[in-house]
């Protein structure tokens, strides 16, 4: 069994730079992640929000440039290492992963989120062909055609914005009354002519093996309508990965 001075899980933003200080002030750590490094970041097409970034930054170009930082800084980033048990010790805990069993005096949980579900029907069925998580992974696949964008904040408008390079027609379901998204989003999605559905939400994905068409219901009147889609793209507000901090008796709110 390995023994560190920390164990970092989840290598997102956050969990590099806890890697990043943990290695600048000479403890003996290393990052876990079940995936690549980079978490939700790396699917940030355009990088605006965040202090420092200007001119075209996009997600991915932080994340390489944080874990650049990291492994300057002697930190470890272990990739493709899923962690399914953790053990809390009087001073010394146990993290498990598919790959070994560690043993460190301090552990950092940064284990981000899953992505959320609109629990409409035909969501799992057309997952894949045609309903997606991530833009810049599939949004090519539907150059010139109809896609729908399902989601309630900045998030969904960067989406939406995205898409709108590429596809056709590009509408934004948002099941609030008004998008809660920053301003200067919104009015570029205006000038895009993307067409925000507010108070609406999506009831049902339908489709012969791809997607075809979403049926939408107002959310105040309950009134239905019907329309073709090619691609469905859900930027739903995650789910957080605490099943294994509660397992291990931390409490979460």
């Amino acid at each position: 069994m390995e023994h560190r001075d920390a164990i970092v899980i989840g290598a997102g933003p956050a969990g590099l730079t806890a890697g990043a200080h943990l290695a600048r002030y000479g403890l003996d750590a290393i990052i876990l992640d079940e995936k690549i490094a980079g978490g939700y970041a790396v699917e940030i097409p355009l990088l605006e929000n965040y202090p420092g970034c200007t001119g075209k930054m996009t997600g991915k170009d932080l994340v390489d440039k944080m874990v650049e930082q990291c492994q300057e800084a002697g930190i470890e980033i272990r990739q493709l290492e899923k962690v399914v048990g953790l053990s809390l010790g009087g001073q010394t805990h146990t993290v498990t992963s598919e790959k070994a069993q560690y043993a460190a005096d301090a552990v950092i949980i940064a284990s981000g989120r899953s992505p959320g579900t609109t629990g409409a029907a035909g969501e799992s069925e057309f997952f894949g062909r045609g309903v997606s998580h991530c833009a810049l992974c599939d949004g090519i696949f539907f150059k010139g055609r109809k896609v729908l964008i399902v989601g309630d904040d900045s998030r969904a408008a960067e989406i939406a914005l995205f898409l709108a390079g590429t596809a056709s027609d590009v509408k934004l379901v948002c099941q609030k009354e008004t998008l809660c998204a920053e301003k200067i989003l919104i009015e570029r999605c205006e000038k895009q002519k993307i067409e925000i559905l507010n108070n609406m939400e999506l009831q049902e994905i339908k489709g012969h093996m791809k997607v075809q068409s979403v049926v939408l219901a107002n959310r105040g009147t309950h009134a239905g309508q019907e329309s073709d889609t090619y691609g469905v793209f859900l930027q739903i507000a995650g789910i957080p990965n605490s099943y294994m901090d509660m397992a291990a008796g931390i409490a979460v709110d």
